[in-house]
């Protein structure tokens, strides 16, 4: 059935038309297996190798993460490359200073139970051994010219969901990467000099795993544990 849409919601909706192409039954379910089989092999990588990753990879990945759908479509996000090593050595060093506070007891037994099975410590070489940095801020609002704000909606969401998209897309361009999240992380927009309207989501080193890379031995759950048909 074709609906067709008559705009009554104002001047400023200007529609668009949108006719992607619609794929036969087989070419689509080869395409989402492959994706699922493909996808099944990410891993969050902790161990990187030094050799160099080309930009445009990096650069592509985030372009597929800008794609990515936004509250009232205000793509609330930046993304910082960081390339210099003495600036990438002041955040290794503040993430490490405030990670050791976490794992002395911040962040609570509980917490640090949960954490045990990743192997994981207040040591995070990998802000400096990856070859890539890259830096996601959430805009919490539009900071106009004037100084003036205007509002920004679902933030948490529409970053998060740009993350995941650039995470896809990485692995997918053969590299492995990790979402870094130490918490506070303030010092990260002192150190990057961000405006006031932005505030670190992530930090995520991108490269390939080193040789001798290991991960933890974990399962991921199966469709049967998180899916549930009403």
């Amino acid at each position: 059935m074709t609906t067709h849409w008559t705009p009554d919601h104002g001047l400023d909706f200007d529609p668009v038309p949108y006719r992607p192409a619609r794929l036969a039954f087989e070419e689509s379910l080869r395409i989402s297996a492959d994706l699922r089989a493909r996808m099944d092999e990410r891993r969050t990588v902790r161990m990187f190798s030094a050799d160099a990753v080309p930009d445009e990879l990096v650069l592509n990945a985030i372009a597929v993460a800008a794609t990515a759908p936004s509250g009232a479509h205000q793509q609330p996000w930046t993304f910082v490359v960081v390339k210099d090593p003495e600036v990438r050595a002041r955040i290794r060093a503040a993430a490490e200073e405030e990670e050791r506070i976490s794992y002395a007891g911040r962040l609570g037994e509980q917490w640090l139970d949960a954490l045990r099975p990743l192997g994981t410590d207040d040591h995070k070489p990998h802000l400096t051994d990856a070859p890539h940095l890259v830096v996601v801020f959430q805009q919490r609002f539009y900071l106009e010219p004037d100084g003036s704000t205007r509002k920004h909606y679902y933030v948490d969401e529409s970053v998060g969901i740009a993350v995941g998209m650039m995470l896809t897309a990485l692995h997918l361009s053969g590299l492995a990467a990790l979402t870094h999240t130490p918490s506070p992380m303030r010092f990260l927009g002192e150190v990057l000099d961000r405006p006031r309207n932005e505030k670190a989501f992530a930090v995520i080193p991108i490269g390939y795993p080193a040789d001798d890379c290991v991960v933890p031995n974990l399962m991921r759950k199966s469709l049967d544990q998180v899916v549930v048909t009403v």
